[in-house]
């Protein structure tokens, strides 16, 4: 209304100036800032009948009007442009106290007709640069974001000897929401993380940030998967915005003995091709800072010489082709079983065709593609005996066990310092309660989780009470399994054997021995696994045994 005001005045001085009556349209031009809403029956007329309006002589049920004839307007002068209401020129009583003129109303019309266009150029100039500067805003923003997702990822793939690692990373808009990461170890273990965050720019992009933060501290102070997507859960859902969350995954990989830990928080399964086929790597888990108090499944697997493991984000199985149908996910599992390389870039590069041969020439990405694979290759030697050659870097006395999709159910510590092989016994057996397991193998258990612990705490980390014991309690498939594991892997334990009972009366042997001779024969299947850094013992009962 300033710029209508300024026309207004301007006019009125060219009109002195051809010595018109100085008094003739001397009047209180009235501004108004009203709120007017496109139902309004006074705006619908004055589309309808341009010129100047008499307010008094109105008969319209209209709030605006109402709001007119209270501010003192006496005429309006509707600034029409293309049929559309783009202002108003509103006129209180002439300051001489006398009538408008005809002659002034029809130079109040003229008025709105040179007026309108101009005024709706300037609307249209004022708002060209508002979306503009909005436009410019947005570049920023976006630059900012991309800044901050380029800084976070990767610069350098792991150089892990035996073990192949390629990614491959394509946003769908100029920032995404997706993001992995790699995290190293003292003890050799790999961390591998793979996340998607929802929504885009500015917002997703330090989300991301902070969980990548949140992820690497909680990482440093914890050993296993699940505690730490348990960790950051609570610390990133009191400040994350409203309707985004994170989903993500956490693998743990040990390169000396192939095992692979992971616990995921609402993100897509993985992969595993093998030689038997492909299967998903499953896990469940709410995504992160969705909700408090949440736990996290926690499974391994241990990854034989050859097989891949694909990480992926929605962006691949939710692509979807011309015709609506979707990639989906038992598509991606059946293409890596028909992948004919075994090097992890030429797996990749075969899905990257297979996506492109689904979607076809005209596909628009509508969400960001990323891709993770990790191979553990088959290393060749020469020179050394066949028997030498042949052994795993893992030594276990019953590897088709460690084959097997165990899921863990508990999982705790405890400082190496006697006495603590009874709160070991304890803290299982309240785990396990639950199951059915007999009185008298209940009790068998509990005398081989204790006498393990007791071994791992004396022999593997000498009762040093800075070096814990991790214990983990684990089901599947019917059995339940107890590791305990020290960080002894210099000292190799020993076979179980039969004690020479008479060989120790006699003073001839240590009256120590008896341990793994008496673990075995309280449990069903006693397993060790030993890497460079780790001692673990394995005991497994199975559920429901006969005569029972």
């Amino acid at each position: 209304m300033k710029q209508i005001r300024h026309l207004w005045q301007s006019w009125r001085r060219r009109e002195d100036s051809d010595a018109r009556p100085q008094a003739s349209l001397r009047s209180q031009v009235v501004m108004l800032d009203l709120d007017i809403v496109p139902n309004d029956p006074l705006v619908l007329y004055f589309q309808t009948s341009p010129g100047v309006v008499d307010v008094e002589r109105l008969e319209i049920d209209s709030p605006v009007l109402d709001s007119l004839r209270a501010a003192g307007v006496k005429l309006v002068v509707p600034l029409v442009s293309q049929g559309e209401l783009i202002g108003m020129i509103n006129l209180g009583p002439r300051l001489s106290e006398q009538d408008y003129s005809t002659d002034d109303r029809k130079l109040l019309s003229d008025l709105a007709t040179q007026a309108a266009p101009a005024v709706r150029v300037a609307q249209l100039a004022r708002q060209q640069q508002a979306e503009a500067r909005e436009r410019e805003r947005m570049e920023q923003e976006l630059r900012v974001a991309r800044l901050i997702q380029q800084t976070l990822l990767p610069h350098e793939l792991p150089n892990l000897p035996g073990y192949e690692i390629a990614t491959y990373y394509r946003p769908a808009r100029e920032v995404g929401g997706d993001f992995y990461d790699f995290l190293y170890f003292e003890d050799g273990q790999v961390g591998l993380i793979i996340g998607d965050v929802t929504d885009k720019g500015v917002p997703a992009a330090l989300v991301m940030a902070t969980t990548r933060t949140l992820l690497r501290a909680a990482a440093e102070r914890m050993t296993y998967p699940s505690p730490v997507l348990e960790r950051v859960n609570e610390l990133l859902y009191p400040d994350i915005p409203q309707r985004m969350f994170v989903t993500c995954l956490y693998a743990l990989l040990d390169p000396a003995s192939g095992r692979l830990r992971y616990a995921n928080a609402g993100h897509d399964l993985p992969y595993r091709r093998h030689s038997s086929g492909v299967d998903e790597l499953r896990a469940t888990g709410m995504p992160l800072g969705l909700m408090p108090g949440m736990k996290y499944e926690e499974k391994e697997v241990i990854l034989s010489k050859g097989d891949l493991v694909l990480f992926h984000s929605d962006g691949l199985v939710e692509a979807h082709n011309s015709a609506g149908d979707m990639f989906g996910f038992p598509r991606l599992q059946e293409t890596m079983g028909q992948q004919p390389g075994d090097d992890t870039s030429s797996v990749i590069e075969f899905l990257l065709g297979e996506l492109a041969s689904f979607a076809g020439d005209d596909w628009e990405q509508e969400d960001d593609v990323t891709l993770v694979s990790l191979r553990r290759g088959v290393t060749k030697e020469v020179d050394k005996e066949p028997q030498v050659d042949e052994r795993p870097a893992v030594e276990s006395r019953n590897r088709d066990l460690w084959q097997r999709d165990w899921q863990v159910i508990a999982e705790f510590e405890l400082p190496s310092e006697p006495g603590n092989e009874r709160k070991a016994m304890e803290e299982v057996a309240n785990r396990v309660q639950d199951m059915e397991i007999s009185a008298t193998r209940m009790e068998k258990l509990k005398t081989a989780v204790a006498e393990a612990t007791m071994n791992a705490m004396e022999h593997g980390n000498k009762y040093r009470a800075e070096i814990p014991v991790h214990i983990q309690v684990m089901t599947v498939d019917g059995a339940l399994g107890v590791r305990i594991t020290d960080r002894g892997a210099s000292q190799p334990i020993p076979e179980a054997e039969l004690p020479d009972l008479e060989a120790k009366l006699a003073g001839m042997q240590s009256p120590r021995g008896w341990g793994l001779f008496l673990i075995e024969n309280m449990v069903d299947e006693l397993n060790v696994l030993t890497d460079d850094v780790h001692h673990t013992v394995e005991l497994i009962m199975h559920l429901q045994k006969e005569g029972e």
